[in-house]
């Protein structure tokens, strides 16, 4: 168990298994920077996260619901969470996240789900067995079933999230083709620091 001042960022997640410089430049050197694509996200999550709630016969909707794991040892903000009424009159939750863009072949976005829905069942002491995503490009909802093998793999990033604030460390930069969406690009500079060629060598060049 985490203590309250161990708790990390659920979102972190994200940038975690998108890329692990990435997470470290955000969460550990503190570098931030926005494009189009972080901007557009931003506005689609202020919108659920300032709160609120709404009811429809047996259903209820709660926005912006603070969450958080000591098992974990995370913290973070559910964008909706959906209440179904049950046949013995209890209510259970059922986790939706928004996301800007279209459905990813990674898992990202379902481990970020997963932990959300790990928090709930540790604060409200039930099981979860599914939730859903809302991407904002095609406007649909993709239900995620919250199986073992995805419950497994959001509980060993949990880990590895916790050892790589710990280590302090930013790992090297590894240059791939989702770099070109990175918001980080600029500060990463990945094409220049990765492989065997020196920082040195690479000032040098210009001057040539």
């Amino acid at each position: 168990m985490y203590s309250e001042d161990d708790l990390l960022p659920l979102s972190a997640l994200q940038h975690l298994l998108f890329c692990e410089r990435q997470c470290a430049l955000i969460h550990i050197e503190q570098v931030w920077s926005e494009n189009l694509f972080t901007a557009q996200g931003r506005l689609m999550h202020e919108r659920v996260d300032a709160g609120g709630h709404e009811s429809r016969r047996d259903v209820r909707f709660e926005f912006g619901v603070p969450i958080r794991s000591l098992r974990l040892g995370l913290i973070g903000k559910a964008d909706m969470i959906e209440f179904h009424r049950q046949a013995d009159d209890t209510w259970l939750p059922f986790p939706v996240e928004y996301k800007r863009g279209k459905p990813k072949k990674d898992n990202w976005d379902r481990v970020q789900l997963c932990a959300q829905a790990l928090c709930l069942e540790e604060m409200l002491d039930v099981r979860i067995p599914a939730g859903a995503l809302f991407y904002g490009k095609n406007r649909r909802r993709q239900e995620v079933e919250l199986n073992s093998d995805l419950r497994n793999e959001t509980e060993a990033a949990a880990a590895r999230l916790h050892s790589l604030i710990r280590s302090k460390k930013t790992p090297p930069a590894v240059y791939s083709k989702k770099c070109v969406t990175c918001s980080l690009l600029a500060e990463c500079m990945p094409k220049v620091t990765t492989g065997k060629r020196s920082v040195k060598q690479y000032l040098g060049s210009l001057q040539t």
